[in-house]
């Protein structure tokens, strides 16, 4: 069952939001990059010429190229097609039986993995229920979380709790996510900046990977003369 036309809306303003309530600073050395279940079946939903996907989908491209050259894991969330009523459980009375076993399940081509990018197989609204994303960040040895994707005020917004439950430190990337309507939205990033985290930009987000793994190159070489 395809989802609903979802109207083009104004991505909310940083002003809009409250202010962080935590000083967190993200290091490229401790963060991974979540890229939550941007598959055809969910964008198909929007106009990808008109906002917020206009935006949106560019800064995670950017977002992802950043990371991968600055050695900071991306992680995908996608969810499966035909999944059988025992595993569907209850999300059904919400949502119908979901995704479709073929194209529903793809993410959109400008942001299909490469082989060396994570898939995680998603069955609730958040990345940690019913999956193994918490041993992948202990086997990185990662506690920050950047959270990009759909839809803010479910998936984005429940992992962002439950990375804060874990001891992880999730940055939600305002123009790097994308909901059903400008407020459901905008609550979903008043929530993450006044309980569980903390809300940036995606330029804010490229400056602090960029700066922190240039660090982190200048610290391995300084070693490295100091060893010889």
């Amino acid at each position: 069952m395809a989802i609903p036309a979802i109207p083009p809306y104004d991505l909310p303003g940083r002003d809009e939001v409250p202010a962080d309530r935590v000083g967190w600073d993200l290091d490229a050395s401790r963060c991974v990059l979540l890229i939550h279940d941007m598959q055809k079946y969910f964008i198909d939903a929007y106009r990808t010429d008109a906002e917020p996907m206009a935006t949106v989908v560019p800064n995670i491209v950017r977002l992802r190229e950043s990371c991968i050259a600055s050695g900071v894991p991306v992680v995908y969330t996608m969810q499966p097609g035909d999944q059988h009523p025992s595993r569907r459980g209850i999300l059904a009375d919400f949502w119908g039986v979901g995704l479709s076993t073929g194209r529903d399940t793809e993410v959109i081509d400008e942001l299909t993995p490469a082989p060396s990018d994570i898939q995680v197989t998603k069955w609730r609204y958040s990345a940690f229920q019913r999956t193994d994303f918490r041993q992948l960040l202990a086997h990185y040895g990662r506690d920050q979380l950047i959270v990009t994707g759909v839809y803010a005020h479910m998936g984005c917004m429940l992992s962002a709790a439950d990375a804060f439950m874990s001891d992880v430190a999730p940055f939600m990337v305002l123009d790097a996510t994308a909901d059903f309507s400008r407020d459901e939205h905008l609550m979903a990033l008043t929530y993450v900046a006044k309980r569980v985290g903390r809300v940036e930009t995606t330029d804010g987000v490229l400056e602090a990977i960029t700066a922190t793994a240039d660090r982190g190159i200048a610290g391995a070489e300084r070693l490295a003369v100091a060893s010889r």
